[in-house]
């Protein structure tokens, strides 16, 4: 499929992921309808910061992933859907796990009713790594069993599994697309590389963390982006689950230590108590197989974990950027 000319609706796409994922349309020269959550301020989060000839192709419509009449409308004359939209902390989903069931469930139901009744070529669905747990065999390809170790995976297991039934039921023309641990520019303030360079560039001689053991599968965000495009364009994707993943994993403690290294300082690793899952919640381990989608689209990684984090910290460096980040709070 080309995606020149296509109207396109990227859902959360306020977000980390969703806000590079409109650049890369506008890119691809997508016809780009940007959901933002509503709100008081009229903030449409990361897209504020993009430059005003960006923002000038792109179709903004506020709303909320929950209201099936505001989802049906914002689909209205779009060929492909990107529903990125999710609550995705996974501390707060042990907090109030009410609220991921009606956005990550139900909100991707409303976007499924709303597609398959106004026949989308297309609906991409964003799922996560978490779906998998803790790994039973690595690396994890899409066949590995599905596990809810937080009230978070739970809801987007849910939510894949209602977006297949769509496909199988009704033939609804959907593809789950799930990344592994994404990283990058933009990246809340509740992930782990911003919390480790955030507290760096702080000038911070202890870093606060959780667990250090567990290894994570990491995925800088032009790869993540570059997944969702390429699965877009094959034909062959439609009612597929694809990894976007690069096949290696780093323990947490590593991750810190080579960043520490690239700030060139001498902190120091502080297990923080607060910050650690519930034992049987921690995903031990993620490392991804992906090839899935090389089969099947024209995908490849560009950006390795040190090039990647480098482009991060750089982005970090900047005082506009690190100044949107609170690194003294937990944030859950």
């Amino acid at each position: 499929m080309n995606l020149k000319n296509k109207n396109v609706l990227v859902t959360g796409a306020d977000g980390f992921i969703g806000s590079h994922l409109v650049e890369g349309l506008i890119k691809e020269e997508c016809n780009v309808r940007a959901f933002v959550f509503y709100n008081f301020l009229n903030s449409w989060g990361w897209l504020d910061t993009l430059s005003k000839e960006k923002i000038d192709k792109i179709d903004i419509f506020t709303g909320d992933v929950r209201d099936p009449n505001g989802v049906r409308q914002s689909i209205n004359h779009i060929d492909i859907v990107f529903h990125l939209a999710a609550l995705i902390a996974i501390p707060y989903s042990y907090h109030s796990p009410d609220t991921y069931v009606d956005t990550n469930i139900k909100g991707t139901l409303n976007i499924l009713q709303a597609g398959r009744a106004l026949k989308c070529e297309k609906i991409l669905i964003t799922s996560t790594s978490e779906v998998y747990g803790t790994a039973k065999y690595v690396p994890i390809d899409e066949t590995h069993p599905f596990q809810g170790q937080s009230p978070y995976s739970a809801t987007k297991i849910g939510a894949d599994r209602i977006a297949e039934s769509f496909y199988r039921s009704f033939n609804t023309p959907i593809s789950i697309v799930r990344p592994f641990n994404t990283y990058g520019p933009r990246q809340s303030a509740r992930a782990v590389i911003p919390t480790i360079i955030t507290q760096l560039l702080l000038g911070k001689n202890e870093i606060k963390l959780g667990s250090l053991h567990p290894t994570r599968d990491f995925v800088f965000v032009e790869d993540t982006v570059n997944g969702f495009i390429e699965i877009a364009k094959s034909d062959k994707t439609i009612g597929e689950e694809i990894n976007i993943a690069t096949q290696q994993e780093i323990s947490i403690g590593d991750l810190t230590r080579l960043i520490i290294k690239l700030l060139n300082s001498n902190a120091k690793i502080i297990t923080d108590p607060i910050r650690i899952r519930p034992k049987k919640s921690e995903v031990e381990r993620l490392l991804g197989d992906n090839e899935k989608i090389k089969r099947l689209t024209n995908w490849k990684q560009n950006y390795s974990l040190e090039k990647g984090l480098k482009a991060t910290i750089k982005w970090f460096k900047d005082k506009n950027n690190l100044k949107q980040y609170k690194s003294d709070i937990f944030n859950l």
